[in-house]
This record gives C-alpha cells, structure tokens and sequence, in this order.
C-alpha cells in the first residue's frame, strides 16, 4: 500500500516555531560531505508554511527525477533561496566539518529576504547571529530542512555531471565524487584531478 505523505508531521518544528512569533524560517543542509572529489554544497531555504509542496523529504529517499520536479516547484515557490558551495581546495585547507560550516553560513547569509530563524541538518552550530536549532536526520523530520536538502542536492549532482565532462575517465556522472569501486580505481591508474580533494585521496595514492 502506497504511503500516504503526511506533510504536517514535517512542518511540527516549523509552526511551534511560528507559534512563537517566528515568519521567517530558514532551512539549511549540505550535501557532499563524504565524496572523494567535486565541493561540498549547502542551500538554505525559506519556504511559505501555507502552500505546501507534497513529497519534500529526505532527497536521499528520492529518485533523481522526483528531486529535480521538486527543485523547481521548491525554487518557484521559495521565499527566499541561496546556494553555496566550498570547493576541494578550501575543504583541504580547512577541513570538512568546519568547510560545511562556512558554507552553510554563507548560505544563510546569502538569502536576499533574511531570515528570524535558521534550522539546520545534523549537529551544526553556525556562526551567525540568528537564532538556530539543529535536527538530527532534520532533512527527513523538517520540510524547510528537506527542501533545502533537495535543491543541494539536485545542484551538486549538475556540478559533477559539469565535472565528468572535463574528466570522464573518473565516472563523475555516476558516483558524483564518492568512493566507489570504478572511482578508487580511476584514481590509482590516472591519478588525482584538480577537483579531487587531497585530503581524503591520500591513502588510495599509497595503496
């Protein structure tokens, strides 16, 4: 039986948000953190509570097709929406952790409406002024967070098929930076590219 999408079991931190006099919430998450190549993305999001998009969830439960059909309704009908990304070079000299921080807050503070409140995936404190709250697997439990899962990760997976036509060798298209098998063995024949992050290729390259 198909699974009716309950839309306000995912709008729960948003409304006790405007409960408390909040209008402006924002939705942030990051895709690529993991991979071995391409930047890692984040969108932040603010989204009208009233005219909700059914099916914005997880965009690691969505199938390539159904996340770009919501990307442009969520782009179409966003408040406001900002798209940031932090590059291999930056994530080597500054690390993942604190390179998806700075993008997430870039992100945030991009937005051409500004937020009153900032939901973010996962365990992040940023550091901006705004008031904050972070949701564990928040892009599945959040819709504002969800959206803005979404249209990470439908621009990121554009970034690397831009990508694996300057290096197709390395199947980008397909594995989108991370370390798959095919990925691993590209590397070990043909070497690093410019958008591999070196940091976290340095053991492949010794094996």
């Amino acid at each position: 039986m198909k699974k009716i999408y309950d839309a306000e079991a995912k709008l729960v931190n948003e409304r006790a948000l405007s409960k408390e006099g909040y209008r402006l919430i924002c939705g942030v998450d990051e895709v690529g953190r993991g991979p071995l190549a391409g930047p890692v993305v984040c969108a932040a999001v603010i989204m009208p509570l009233g005219d909700i998009i059914e099916g914005v969830d997880d965009s690691k439960k969505l199938s390539a097709k159904r996340r770009e059909e919501l990307s442009a309704k969520i782009l179409e009908k966003a408040i406001a929406c900002h798209i940031c990304r932090v590059e291999a070079e930056e994530i080597d000299s500054i690390n993942i952790l604190q390179a998806t921080r700075l993008c997430m807050k870039r992100a945030v503070e991009g937005l051409s409406v500004p937020a009153d409140f900032v939901l973010t995936d996962g365990n992040m404190t940023l550091d901006i002024s705004l008031p904050q709250r972070s949701l564990v697997k928040g892009d599945a439990l959040s819709y504002t967070i969800g959206a803005a899962s979404i249209v990470a990760k439908v621009y990121r997976d554009k970034v690397m098929a831009e990508y694996d036509a300057l290096y197709p060798q390395y199947g980008f298209a397909r594995n989108v930076g991370y370390g798959t098998a095919e990925h691993i063995a590209a590397i070990q024949k043909y070497g690093l590219c410019p958008v591999h992050r070196r940091s976290f290729t340095k053991k492949i390259l010794l094996s």
